[in-house]
């Protein structure tokens, strides 16, 4: 196999990594597209970067953290809170009304969080572990558990007023 043929396989069977961290870092259609072209073309100039020190899912949320967090301060936008997506209604449907308003108030205080917070209850809640997280963040584990417990603390705490 050639380059981009391992590339088009690598985005082909993590690209729903891609698309949570367009969707935690953007408000609207055209912007969650704009910024997933981007992460592509971000991953694909730095794939000959890419060592295999890491597992490639590692390398490829450390690339669209970072795309994403640069696009947003580039661009200067303001952060919003966002719809959930059809998906995410789609399920919420079948819950019954008080799981789908926990849900979205979830949503809404997590989107509120500065850019680091997010990306860190993003990869948690994705169940990865504070050794990879700290990893994609680039910063210690111990960092790691720290910024977890108190991004906890302050949701729990926006949650309970609400």
């Amino acid at each position: 196999m050639n380059k981009k043929e391992h590339f088009t396989k690598a985005i082909k069977e993590h690209e729903g990594l891609i698309y949570k961290v367009t969707f935690l870092y953007t408000d609207s259609l055209q912007d969650r597209e704009d910024l997933y072209q981007e992460i592509v073309f971000q991953l694909w100039k730095s794939y000959d970067s890419f060592k295999e020190f890491s597992k490639l899912s590692t390398w490829m949320y450390r690339v669209a953290m970072n795309t994403a967090i640069y696009h947003l301060k580039k661009s200067q936008r303001n952060i919003g809170t966002t719809s959930i997506d059809p998906m995410v209604e789609r399920i919420t449907e079948q819950q019954d009304h008080s799981e789908e308003e926990k849900l979205q108030l979830l949503h809404d205080q997590i989107q509120q969080l500065n850019l680091l917070e997010k990306g860190i209850i993003l990869l948690f809640l994705e169940g990865k572990s504070h050794e990879e997280i700290a990893e994609i963040i680039g910063i210690t584990k111990t960092n790691v558990g720290t910024k977890i417990s108190r991004i906890k603390k302050k949701l729990k705490s926006r949650l309970t007023k609400n």
